[in-house]
């Protein structure tokens, strides 16, 4: 009964492997979707929801390392803290398999697999889910990182949910516009959650990582034989979405033969598949969102003007971090509980010094940066409270922002600081941190009453 209501997802570039897995599951499970591309998965796990997810570590050939398994877990894990990630590999070792489990991965299994086995791996990987809906003793779960975007209390955010209240009950297409990871995909599935088609579905695409080739197909879908890898016929996200929501991410990066494209079906409401010539019929509500200046590209001639108008009925321009900054706190301490709860760590405070750090650092990575920047810290602590030096922003860029943006503390407080952190380090053991910090004992003392510590 475990696996019998279970979506499974699976994820590798063989298709030999792609159909034994089909075939084993096919019987044992509610549904399997199998992929071998992996640039394609956030899409998939975008239009509907799976309890667990196979994940090949190797896509290209000649390579073992894992490293893509591995980068393909984090954003997964990215997307919803909660899926039963399983990875596979014909390249395995303990010391892999012990770097899988780090770094998030339910299980970790080798190829061949024997089939019991596998099967048994994925009933124990989604117990969890499981025993919550029986009526059991639920196991929390940590919230979702993606519900993060409408935290805030800051004047801008409370602006912004003003909005969605208004205009989410409503059929209007709405334009969110917004530096990268400020949150515009979770703003859009927040107006559908509130609107009258919640119950219908939730489709999304990320338009500029289609290729002017797969950008009919993957909208309007596609029928057996259209084109030379078309083995079935396959519906396209627009009638997917139908009765409900699309959302198209980055629509400030396509061309202009696909803005034409786009233009048609929205005024016509319909759409046709690659390779046939009946169209059929569409009934969505369109929200888009793009980091890209999409006035400026139409005054340059770069964006079509009737395509912009189709869709910005309400336009939403969501505040980047560095204009919230009262937010950071309440955001960094949210992520600081999701990361303490996967890690099966106690929850860390933070330091009154962490938090002006914090507040003060421009964020050109946004509410996306933040996040990442705790989760570190949140890893790599070395006691119950995090400070200042266990932030460390890795990108150029932004350590740049920093730098402009972050006055230097006062000497007091940095000497504090460190005296601080080196009595933590050694548990409270002051001759050690003394000796840390190239003091006497005595002289450690005087600091200590100078400091009020």
């Amino acid at each position: 009964m475990i696996l019998k209501q279970a979506r499974i997802l699976v994820v590798d570039d063989e298709p030999d492997v792609l159909f034994a897995l089909k075939l084993l599951l096919k019987t044992e499970v509610r549904e399997v979707v199998t992929e071998k591309n992996p640039e394609l998965l956030l899409s998939l796990l975008r239009q509907q929801p799976f309890d667990a997810v196979l994940l090949d570590m190797n896509y290209r050939s000649g390579q073992a390392t894992g490293n893509e398994g591995f980068y393909w877990l984090g954003r997964i894990l990215e997307h919803d803290p909660t899926t039963a990630v399983i990875l596979l590999t014909a390249y395995g070792d303990v010391r892999t398999a012990v770097r899988a489990l780090k770094a998030g991965a339910t299980d970790f299994l080798l190829k061949p697999w024997h089939n019991d086995q596998l099967l048994q791996t994925l009933a124990a990987a989604l117990q969890p889910k499981t025993n919550s809906k029986s009526g059991g003793s639920p196991k929390k779960s940590p919230e979702p990182v993606a519900t993060t975007a409408l935290l805030g209390e800051s004047a801008a955010m409370q602006d912004v949910r003003a909005i969605i209240e208004k205009v989410a009950p409503t059929e209007a297409n709405v334009l969110l516009l917004g530096e990268n990871g400020t949150g515009k995909e979770l703003v859009a599935k927040a107006l559908h959650e509130q609107s009258r088609r919640a119950a219908r579905p939730f489709v999304a695409a990320d338009v500029a990582a289609l290729s002017e080739g797969l950008f009919e197909s993957e909208l309007f879908g596609h029928t057996k034989g259209a084109f030379t890898d078309a083995q079935a016929s396959r519906v396209g996200r627009f009638e997917a979405a139908t009765g409900g929501t699309l959302f198209l991410d980055e629509i400030g990066n396509i061309g202009l033969p696909q803005q034409a494209k786009l233009l048609t079906a929205l005024q016509s409401r319909q759409v046709v598949p690659v390779g046939s010539n009946v169209p059929v019929p569409v009934d969505i509500r369109l929200l888009s969102a793009t980091n890209a200046p999409l006035h400026a590209l139409v005054a340059r001639g770069a964006f079509r003007q009737d395509l912009m108008y189709r869709l910005n009925t309400v336009e939403i321009t969501l505040p980047p971090l560095r204009e919230r900054d009262d937010d950071v706190p309440l955001l960094a301490q949210h992520f600081a509980q999701v990361y303490a709860a996967r890690n099966r760590q106690p929850v860390p405070e933070f330091s009154a010094a962490a938090l002006r750090k914090l507040r003060a650092h421009a964020w050109p990575g946004n509410v996306r940066e933040l996040q990442h920047a705790v989760e570190r810290a949140v890893i790599l602590r070395a006691g119950s409270v995090l400070h200042p030096a266990d932030f460390s922003f890795r990108n150029p860029e932004s350590a740049a922002a920093a730098t402009v943006a972050e006055p230097p503390p006062p000497l007091m407080e940095v000497e504090k600081n460190i005296i601080q952190q080196a009595i933590e380090r050694h548990q409270g053991n002051l001759t050690k941190a003394a000796k840390e910090l190239g003091l006497t004992r005595t002289a450690l003392y005087r600091r200590l009453d100078k400091h009020d510590i």
